[in-house]
Parts: C-alpha cells; sequence; structure tokens
C-alpha cells in the first residue's frame, strides 16, 4: 500500500480520481492499493521563541540576538488534527512506502518533509513531480516517480529560506520594537520592498514641477512641434519669428519598419502584470484564480519563473493551439512557430504557464468571471507567442524654420502577425486597432501617413511649404507616477540586477511564488494602502510605514543584499554553496546589527512611546516573521 500525501484536499481528490482510490474515510480517501491524504498548508512551524526559554516571553533588548540550536518544530494549532491523521497513515502496518505529492516546488518540498519528520516516519518514500493536473500528467507522474534523494538539496534550500527568515524576523522586529517603543514588523522581502515605495514617494513629494514652452505649428497640415524652452518669451519670440519667415523646409521624411517579435509566454509575475494591467486585479487576486484553474485542471502549474517550454513539447504545443483556435472561434490560417517557445536550457522546475487540452471542452458558463479573465490571458499569450512577427511602421518628419527644427512623428501597424489572436481572444476589434494605432501622430489635424497617403510628394525633403498657425504651448515637468502593482512586481523583479552579474540566474525581490504574499502583507499590516479608481489602484505608503523605512538601516531595506540572498538560496540549492555558509551569513548580519545600530535621532516623534508594551504571549501569528 502507498500513502500519497497531497498539499489541499482539492488536489488530494484529483490525484485519488485518477489512480482508483475512490472510497472516502475521515480525512483520507483510500483504493487500488493506495491511500491518499492531504496538508493544509503548512501542518509544522518553528516553534516560537519562548520555547526554547521563558525569559523570551517578554521582549527585551538585552536578550538579543536569540539564535536557536538545534531548531525545535511544533503542530501548527489549527491543524493538529489532519496532522495526526497522517501520522496514523504513515504508521499503518500496510503502508509500505510514501508518495510525496505536495506542490511540486521549494514550499510544497518543506509541507511535506517536515510532517515526515514530525511523525518521525523512516519508510522511503518517492515524489511526484508534474507540471499540470490533467489526467493524462498525474498518470504519466504516477508511472516516473522521482527519487527522493533528487529533491534533498531542494529541501536543504527551503530550510534555509525558513531559519533564516525566523532569525531575522524574530530579532530584528524584537530588536527595532525594543528601541522605538512600539511593535515594527520587518521582512526579508518585505522591508525592501516597502522601502522601494516609500524612497517613490518621497520622490513624488519632494519633486518640483517646472515649466516648460514649445511652439507648434503646421505644415501640410501636420502638427510639428519646436524643443522646450524654459520661458515663454524664447517661445513667444520664436513665433515672431516663424510669422516672418512664412516658409518652412522639410529637413527630414523618414520612414522605418521595425519588427515586433511575438511576446514570451508568461511565467506568473508577468502574468500577475498583465492581469493588474488590463482588469486591476491584485497579485494575489491572479494566484488565486490561477490556482484555481489548476486545480480545476485547466492550466499548468502557476508558481514558475519560466516563460518556456521543454523541446520535448513541440507535437503537443502544436495540437494545443489547434484547439485553442478552434475554442475560440478563430477560423484564419495562421502559421503556428512552436519552436519559438521550445528551451529546456531555460526550464527548470515548471515550465510556462499554458492552458490544457481540457479547456477546449471546458464549459465557460461554469468558471467564475475572475477566472476567465486569467483563462483568456494565458490562451492568448500562448496563440501570441507562437504567431508571426508584427510589423509597424514609423515615420519621423523634421522641418526647419526661423533656426530652429520642429519634429513630428507617426506610427502604424503595417502587419499585425501576433497580435490578431491576441486581440480576436481579449476582445479587441481590428478596426478599433486600426483607429488606434494605424493614422495617429502627435496631435496634428492630419497625421503623416494621411498625408503621405494623399500624395507623399507633399513631404518630400528639400520642399519648402507655408508654415501655418504658429503658437506657444505651455506644459509642466511631471514626477514618476506612483507604483501600481504591475509597476512594483516588475520593480520586484529587478531589484539588485544591477549589482548581480549577468550569469546570475535569480534576480530581485522574492520569488513569482511569494511576490503577491508580499504585497498583501504590507497591505494588511498597515504599511501601504491602495489608493485609486477600481481597475488603477497605486500603492501608497502610510505614515507607518515612511515612519519604519526612516529608522532601518541599509542592510535591512536593501534590495541588492536580499536580491543577493534569493539567489544564493538557489545555489544552496544546486549545493554551489553550503547551507551553513549561508545560515552564518545571516547570523553575522544579525550580530552586527544589534551591536553597531545607533537610534535615529527624534525619533520620539515618529513613533509615540504609548505603544509598546511588553508582551506577555507570542504575538499573532506572523506578526514578527522575517516575511518571504
Amino acid at each position: 500500500m502507498k500513502l500519497v500525501i497531497a498539499e489541499k484536499p482539492s488536489v488530494a481528490q484529483s490525484l485519488a480520481k485518477v489512480i482508483g482510490a475512490n472510497q472516502k474515510k475521515d480525512g483520507y480517501l483510500e483504493g487500488n492499493g493506495y491511500i491518499v491524504s492531504w496538508c493544509v498548508g503548512h501542518l509544522i512551524e518553528l516553534a516560537n521563541p519562548e520555547h526554547y526559554d521563558e525569559k523570551y516571553k517578554k521582549w527585551r533588548k538585552e536578550d538579543l540576538p536569540i539564535f536557536p540550536a538545534p531548531f525545535s518544530y511544533q503542530v501548527t494549532a489549527s491543524t493538529k488534527k489532519q496532522y495526526q491523521v497522517l501520522k496514523d497513515l504513515m504508521k499503518r502496518s500496510d503502508v509500505d512506502s510514501l508518495v510525496e505529492a505536495t506542490d511540486a516546488g521549494r514550499e510544497g518540498e518543506l509541507i511535506f518533509r517536515l510532517v515526515y519528520k514530525q511523525a518521525g516516519c523512516k519508510k522511503p518514500f518517492e515524489r511526484l513531480w508534474i507540471s499540470s493536473m490533467e489526467d493524462k500528467a498525474i498518470k504519466d507522474g504516477f508511472a516516473n516517480l522521482k527519487p527522493s534523494i533528487d529533491y534533498d538539496d531542494l529541501y536543504e534550500a527551503a530550510l534555509c529560506r525558513e531559519r533564516a527568515d525566523w532569525l531575522v524576523g524574530i530579532n530584528a522586529t524584537r530588536f527595532f520594537s525594543t528601541v522605538y517603543g512600539q511593535t515594527l514588523n520587518v521582512g526579508r522581502v518585505m522591508t525592501p520592498t516597502l522601502a522601494m515605495i516609500v524612497e517613490r514617494e518621497a520622490e513624488i513629494k519632494g519633486f518640483k514641477p517646472e515649466n516648460f514652452y514649445t511652439v507648434q505649428m503646421l505644415v501640410s497640415g501636420v502638427a510639428v512641434t519646436s524643443k522646450r524652452f524654459k520661458t515663454k518669451q524664447e517661445a513667444e519670440e520664436l513665433v515672431e519669428k516663424i510669422n516672418a519667415a512664412d516658409k518652412a523646409k522639410i529637413s527630414k521624411m523618414e520612414t522605418t519598419t521595425k519588427t515586433e517579435k511575438p511576446p514570451l509566454l508568461y511565467d506568473l509575475t508577468s502574468l500577475q502584470r498583465d492581469a493588474n494591467k488590463y482588469y486591476g486585479f491584485t497579485a494575489q487576486q491572479t494566484l488565486d484564480y490561477t490556482q484555481s484553474l489548476y486545480e480545476k485542471k485547466l492550466v499548468t502549474y502557476p508558481r514558475t519563473d519560466s516563460r518556456y517550454l521543454t523541446d520535448d513539447m513541440d507535437d503537443s504545443t502544436a495540437r494545443l493551439c489547434c484547439l485553442m483556435k478552434e475554442k475560440y472561434g478563430y477560423t484564419k490560417m495562421v502559421p503556428v512557430h512552436t519552436k519559438q517557445v521550445l528551451n529546456s536550457s531555460k526550464v527548470s522546475d515548471h515550465h510556462a504557464i499554458i492552458p490544457t487540452e481540457n479547456v477546449s471542452e471546458a464549459d465557460y458558463s461554469e468558471i467564475p468571471s475572475g477566472e476567465q479573465k486569467i483563462l483568456g490571458l494565458v490562451t492568448a499569450r500562448l496563440l501570441s507567442s507562437v504567431g508571426d512577427p508584427a510589423e509597424i511602421t514609423e515615420y519621423a518628419l523634421e522641418v526647419e524654420c526661423a533656426g530652429e527644427v520642429f519634429k513630428a512623428k507617426s506610427k502604424c501597424i503595417t502587419s499585425p502577425g501576433w497580435h490578431l489572436l491576441e486581440d480576436w481572444i481579449l476582445g479587441k476589434k481590428q478596426d478599433d486597432e486600426e483607429a488606434d494605432s494605424s493614422k495617429k501622430d502627435d496631435g496634428g489635424s492630419h497625421g503623416i501617413l494621411e498625408i503621405l497617403e494623399a500624395d507623399a510628394s507633399l513631404l518630400s525633403e528639400g520642399r519648402e511649404l507655408p508654415a501655418r498657425e504658429p503658437e506657444v504651448k505651455e506644459g509642466k515637468t511631471t514626477p514618476k507616477k506612483r507604483f501600481t502593482e504591475d509597476s512594483l512586481l516588475s520593480a520586484m523583479e529587478s531589484a539588485g540586477a544591477k549589482d548581480m552579474p549577468d550569469e546570475v540566474e535569480r534576480k530581485g525581490l522574492g520569488t513569482p511564488a511569494t511576490r503577491a504574499g508580499v504585497i498583501e502583507k504590507l497591505v494588511r499590516i498597515g504599511f501601504v494602502e491602495r489608493q485609486g479608481s477600481k481597475k488603477t489602484k497605486y500603492l501608497v505608503p502610510t505614515e507607518k510605514g515612511t515612519s519604519l523605512i526612516t529608522v532601518m538601516p541599509e542592510q535591512i531595506q536593501s534590495a541588492s543584499m536580499t536580491a543577493e540572498w534569493e539567489q544564493k538560496l538557489l545555489e544552496v540549492e544546486k549545493q554551489d554553496i553550503a547551507s551553513e555558509d549561508f545560515m552564518a551569513e545571516i547570523k553575522d548580519m544579525i550580530v552586527d546589527l544589534i551591536e553597531t545600530y545607533e537610534p535615529v535621532k527624534g525619533a520620539d516623534k515618529l513613533f509615540p512611546p504609548r505603544q509598546y508594551k511588553q508582551y506577555k504571549k507570542y504575538p499573532k501569528k506572523g506578526a514578527s516573521r522575517w516575511q518571504r
């Protein structure tokens, strides 16, 4: 008898159905030589500080740092019943071996192994590693179970992440809370992310807009614009010169055709960014919707950082594309270039997110609207990524008059290529696209293309034409925009990249699987607020969040250091560095922080002392964790 342990009840039920474990029991399913049970997220967690010593019930600076040796674990209070079910199943005499079927990633590895070790199980186990919940993928996965030893290093990296998070979270939170007299939550990824939001807000508030002036005039019906002037007088003087000259000479009329490659497939972060941009979904909403679609067998594994498929997926991808075109009613013949999305060297744990063949038979009326939108994005991206390149023609006009150069630009899509399928699925009509993109310029009464189509000689180089209706236009410089979840995810993904070698595989703050949770945590604990319209919401730091960053030292809010740690966790996973070395670096940083930090002067204005009190019990779960 094999005991299969999944991460969630819904996944366990899907696995059980495929392998024939159809008899429902209390906390598990059984049949056909299998027992299938499940965790409920993390059943096992690191013990609280007071487990190691009663003195840690109170937060005192003199008790820091706290370095448990060894670390202890405890059963999560809310999931004791299910843990006991798993423990009893592991001890059953008819269970010969186990199958680890938690999510195929770092966290899934940690969830299973901690339960396995806490229960004192010594029975052999194998790893189910799949990227899709389709019946065929599950059957293939069980037919090709992986040796558990292949994932020992992944587990080691997961332990390092968890323990480093705990060490710095417990120590930094208690340290700054005692220094400043109120609870200040600190997180490995959360704090640098907050720092980026606070820094952007400071730039916006400190920005001083400056007036500038340009001169615009019409040449053959096209509006051309001068350079910027600092004073209105300079612009007005130019208008007078134009009126006196009366003529303008075309110095350049350049036409350039550029090729726009099809986009890459989605990893989780790029999907979250587009879902926020198009539909206003938060990163967490997108993850939740995609996870639900995965469990419904409609998309592949969501928590991926790859944007490619493996080389052996050529035929299946071509078939899938045909099914998706048919499902969405697209009847035109278009080429399918599957080679564009295949690259096994760029796929680590999981390939890019794509729809499954089950979509072709899915009843959309039974799929919630949010999930429908995500499924549409994923399908549109698959079909776009294997399409033809698009061609965009750009027009650049330069005119000389009164000793100044005036410019106008215009562009249009001359061959839509991959855009055709994307626009079809996402609901954008082709005639709308033409209205938006073709014959569009920077504001003239006629577009450059419109004039060229009427009579190309009108804009030929060297030709002199009347300069009409010169006028002064006033404008103001603007600051950077506040972060949306789209732009923040992009900033998190690239944070610290400039300080890291090009060959580094993982850059940025956090991983695709954890970034949504970081953003939600910042909002939930009151460091950040969402402000704005229903669709476009900006992430704005609160006074509490700004105050925290004001007193944080560089090593805590450094995006570069946090990105470097994320890369080192990947190196632990690959056995390029020892886990002991990584943990020693974390401990050294904590010791240095506690020994050298000097409180910020005037912080009493940021943190009124009335809020802090000694805790007689451990604060609310997660309150002082070093957030992922």
